[in-house]
C-alpha cells in the first residue's frame, strides 16, 4: 500500500515537471533530484569505508548540470580535483578509491541529469520517453519473471531477477517505445524506434543492477528511506541514470552520422 500511495503523487509530479512546468522550474526540480540521488550515492560510498564528500560533490555536480556550453576539457578537470580530494584522506590506501568514487559519482548522477536537461530542451517527449521506457519495462519484467522466470539473471547481485523477466522487459519497452515515438516523435523510423528502445531498456536494466551491486557491497537494502515502499531516490531512478544519457548519446551519434552522409 505504501508503494502505491507513493506512486499516486510521484507519477503526476514527474509528469507535470516534464510537460507543463516552466523550463526554469523543471531545471530546479531536476537539480534537486540530482542532489538527493548524490546524497544517497555518497552514503553508500561511506558505508564501504570511503569518503563521500557530499558538500564538494554537490557543488561541482550542480556546476556540471547548469554551466552552459560545458566542454570535455572542463570535465577533464574532474581528475585533478578528485585526486586532490583523495590524497587528503588519512588512509592513503583508500585515496585512489576515494578519488575514483568521487569522480564516478559526479558523472553517474549529475552527468546523467545534464543529459536529461538537454533532452528536455530538444523535446519534452524525448525525456519522457527515456524515463518511461523503464517504467514499462520494469512492470513487464516483474510479471514476466513471476510467471515464467526460471533462469537467474545476476544471482549474486539481485537473486529475484531472471533472464525471462529481462526479455519480457525488453519486449514491453519496445512496444511502448514504438507506440510513443510513432505518435509524439513521428520523425523516428520504426527500425530506429526498435533499436533505440532495446538500447535504452538494456541500459536501464544495467543501471538497476549497478545500483544493486553498490548497495550489496555496502551491505545496504535501500539507498534511502524518503520514498515509502520504494526506498530512496536512487532506488527509484537508478534505471534512468543509465537510460537517459544513453538515449541522448544515441540521438547525438545519429545526428553526427547524418551530417557525414
Amino acid at each position: 500500500m505504501k508503494r502505491v500511495l507513493t506512486a499516486v503523487w510521484l507519477v503526476p509530479a514527474a509528469t507535470y515537471s516534464i510537460f507543463f512546468a516552466p523550463h526554469w522550474l523543471f531545471v530546479v526540480v531536476i537539480c534537486l533530484l540530482a542532489l538527493l540521488c548524490y546524497r544517497e550515492y555518497a552514503r553508500i560510498v561511506e558505508n564501504q569505508g570511503l569518503g563521500g564528500n557530499i558538500a564538494a560533490g554537490s557543488v561541482l555536480g550542480l556546476l556540471i548540470m547548469i554551466v552552459p556550453g560545458l566542454h570535455w576539457a572542463d570535465l577533464a578537470l574532474l581528475a585533478p580535483i578528485a585526486f586532490g580530494i583523495g590524497i587528503r584522506t588519512t588512509d592513503l590506501k583508500s585515496g585512489f578509491a576515494t578519488a575514483g568514487t568521487f569522480a564516478l559519482g559526479l558523472l553517474y548522477v549529475f552527468g546523467a541529469w545534464r543529459c536529461g536537461i538537454a533532452l528536455h530542451e530538444r523535446n519534452v517527449h524525448w525525456l519522457f520517453y527515456a524515463v518511461a521506457l523503464n517504467w514499462a519495462g520494469d512492470v513487464a519484467a516483474y510479471y514476466t519473471g513471476r510467471a515464467f522466470g526460471r533462469n537467474k539473471l545476476a544471482p549474486a547481485i539481485s537473486p529475484g531477477k531472471t533472464i525471462e523477466g529481462s526479455i519480457g522487459g525488453i519486449v514491453a519497452s519496445v512496444a511502448f517505445g514504438c507506440i510513443y515515438l510513432h505518435y509524439f516523435l513521428p520523425e523516428v523510423s520504426l527500425p530506429g524506434a526498435i533499436a533505440l528502445s532495446v538500447l535504452g531498456n538494456i541500459a536501464g536494466q544495467t543501471g538497476d543492477l549497478a545500483e544493486s551491486a553498490l548497495k550489496r557491497g555496502a551491505a545496504m537494502k535501500d539507498s534511502g528511506t524518503m520514498l515509502a515502499g520504494h526506498g530512496g531516490w536512487l532506488d527509484r531512478l537508478d534505471s534512468s541514470l543509465f537510460s537517459v544519457p544513453v538515449v541522448y548519446w544515441a540521438l547525438l551519434t545519429y545526428s553526427r552520422w547524418q551530417s557525414l552522409l
